[in-house]
């Protein structure tokens, strides 16, 4: 089986922030637009944007993921602008997405992702490429989290961390319902050949972020990794890469975050990355087998106002 490419991308932000309902701002938005206003329409800039988009189609990627926060507080006008920008990566065939807390920004907004990005969330298992016919246990419906997409030797795996919160808040939460739905789908993806990568918003590993960001229920969400296990773990919110990994059944899983993927970066740390995973299938333990996966890292440099090959690690 050849080597498949998956690129990650998270907190995009490609949306500008524009009053048109002054009442859309009575509520936590008008504190999200004020810091928009005032530092992220400075950071977030659409030369970057066009310069990822122009590196993602030059380096050609199997499949291309984005970890959440395309919009910057979740008004209607910022998710049907995000939508020509997505058709520039590419049909749903070829992007999958999850949403981040800037997506669910306030309560009224959370379905809107579903409304704008359902083709890019749902669930999908191509007939031609179904390893079994059980493998998305009953009741799951496509249009709920966890989502199951098979690309490939990939199984994407995609956990909603997406809630409404209170002023000064971004905090993330998995839920019950999601948290045993995700169980049964790991365990049941366990006995395929694919590569589960699960992707969510919120780092789930403990990580040193303020209480007011983190993931509410991670240590719910690492206790069934560490039952049913996967091959790798992608996540976005903290705006730099991360390189951790969390206790799986056999060996640990390895957790990765990436930066901002459209920040000009007035620090090195924050400047506009993403990542590009090589896997592919690397022999058996176990009587299961095993992936060989490795991490290429593209950096926005501001001078050239381009991407460039920053690092190379392998991560199993």
């Amino acid at each position: 089986m050849p080597a498949f490419t998956l690129a990650h991308l998270s907190d995009l932000h490609v949306t500008p922030v524009r009053v048109r309902r002054p009442t859309d701002f009575l509520n936590k938005r008008f504190l999200g637009a004020l810091s928009w206003s005032l530092r992220r329409r400075k950071e977030y800039r659409p030369e970057v944007l066009a310069a990822l988009v122009s590196d993602l189609h030059a380096q050609g990627p199997d499949h291309v993921v984005i970890t959440g926060d395309l919009t910057n507080i979740a008004l209607e006008d910022e998710f049907s602008a995000s939508l020509p920008w997505l058709q520039k990566l590419g049909g749903p065939q070829h992007v999958s997405l999850i949403p981040g807390n800037h997506d669910t920004y306030t309560r009224g907004s959370e379905s809107s992702p579903w409304a704008y990005w359902g083709d890019y969330m749902r669930s999908h298992i191509p007939t031609d490429t179904r390893p079994d016919p059980e493998l998305l246990p009953s009741g799951f419906p496509p249009t709920e989290f966890p989502t199951l997409r098979l690309c490939g030797p990939l199984a994407l795996v995609g956990v909603s961390t997406a809630r409404a919160t209170a002023p000064f808040y971004a905090s993330g939460t998995i839920g019950r319902t999601q948290l045993e739905r995700l169980e049964r789908l790991l365990s049941a993806l366990a006995n395929t050949p694919l590569s589960r990568v699960v992707l969510i918003h919120h780092p789930p590993h403990p990580l040193a972020i303020a209480a007011r960001r983190r993931l509410t229920d991670a240590a719910d969400f690492r206790a069934i990794l560490a039952k049913t296990g996967a091959e790798l773990i992608l996540h976005g919110h903290v705006h730099r890469t991360v390189m951790a990994s969390i206790p799986g059944p056999w060996e640990p899983i390895p957790v990765v975050g990436v930066p901002a993927s459209a920040a000009i970066g007035r620090r090195p740390q924050r400047r506009s990355c993403y990542h590009l995973y090589r896997i592919e299938p690397h022999g058996e333990v176990n009587r299961r087998r095993r992936f060989q996966i490795i991490l290429t890292s593209r950096m926005y440099d501001p001078r050239t106002a381009s991407f460039h090959h920053a690092a190379e690690q392998h991560l199993s």
